[in-house]
């Protein structure tokens, strides 16, 4: 459980700073970076959906459609549709907290089918190392 209370509290702080972010910021691209707020808040949200989908094979991801556009390797430059708004991003992020906890918690155990790794973390092989991944991985974009 002391997993999921990471969870949220890499969320918490992740939706704080987005909160302080100004509208014009959301897709200014820096200098030498692919993406922007936009997709960096978009990816975290994918990211999480995909990853509880690898946990929990039978779980189906929320905003499919959001999938192509904020994987990696893809960057806003070369999307094709219009984005989901900053708004949608921030419901979609608060959304998706209680309802992963609720899906995961029971499942922390379990073995995932295969095992991961997300950039430099080991290799994760249970549901519970699978969440923490995506708390490395949200802290890094925070």
């Amino acid at each position: 459980m002391e997993t999921l209370n990471q969870f949220s509290f890499a969320r918490i702080y992740t939706l704080g700073r987005i909160k302080q972010v100004n509208d014009f910021a959301w897709d200014t691209q820096p200098p030498s970076f692919n993406n922007t707020i936009r997709w960096n808040v978009g990816h975290v949200y994918v990211n999480a959906e995909i990853l509880a989908q690898k946990a929990i094979p039978t779980y189906e991801i929320i905003h499919p459609e959001w999938v192509p556009l904020f994987v990696p390797g893809t960057k806003p430059s070369d999307w094709d549709v219009e984005p989901p708004t900053p708004g949608e991003l921030v419901i979609a992020l608060k959304e998706q907290t209680e309802r992963m906890k609720a899906v995961l918690a029971n499942n922390l155990s379990n073995v995932l089918m295969e095992s991961m790794s997300i950039g430099n973390l080991h290799e994760m092989n249970t549901v519970e190392a699978l969440v923490g991944g995506i708390v490395e991985e949200e802290n890094s974009i925070s």
